[in-house]
This record gives structure tokens, C-alpha cells and sequence, in this order.
């Protein structure tokens, strides 16, 4: 799903899903045992360009969630989504 940010009719619940998305596709590639690889450069542009838009608590709202339910520590997952150079 490419997010069109000029479609008017684009809800908050499409950026939120993007996000999401976005984290749950790391967190499976990068911790879990999984041999299908999900995330795709769509996936990772539709979260950028969703983060844009998304207050920074509801994008902490997500990590949180999504790191308690795969047991991931959130400092942890925070430096799988942002990795300083």
C-alpha cells in the first residue's frame, strides 16, 4: 500500500496502520525467528512519510504496544528503528 499523501480521502487510521506496519515488519525480521522477511522499501516510505504526520505519542503509543506484545525491549527496538550511524 503506497500512501498517497494527496488523497483526500487518506485517514488518520491509514497513517497509524503505516506505522504499525512499519515496526511490526522490523520487530519480525529483525527478532523473531522467522524466514519471510516483511519489510519492503514501501512499507519503510509509507512510515516515514507517515511520521510526518503522527503526533510522537501516538508513534510511542505503537512502539510500546507492539514491543510488550513481542517481547522486545523498547530501548531495544528503538535501536532497530533508528540506528545511529
Amino acid at each position: 500500500m503506497a500512501l498517497d499523501l494527496n488523497d483526500p480521502e487518506l485517514e488518520f487510521s491509514d497513517l497509524v496502520y503505516a506505522y504499525q506496519s512499519w515496526v511490526m515488519a522490523v520487530i519480525n525480521d529483525e527478532k523473531l525467528d522467522s524466514d519471510d522477511k516483511l519489510l519492503t522499501d514501501d512499507i519503510a516510505e509509507d512510515a516515514l512519510n507517515s511520521m510526518r504526520f503522527l503526533p510522537g505519542e501516538v508513534t510511542s503509543a505503537i512502539e510500546t504496544s507492539l514491543a510488550r506484545v513481542y517481547d522486545v525491549d523498547a530501548d531495544e527496538l528503538a535501536e532497530l528503528l533508528f540506528p545511529e550511524d
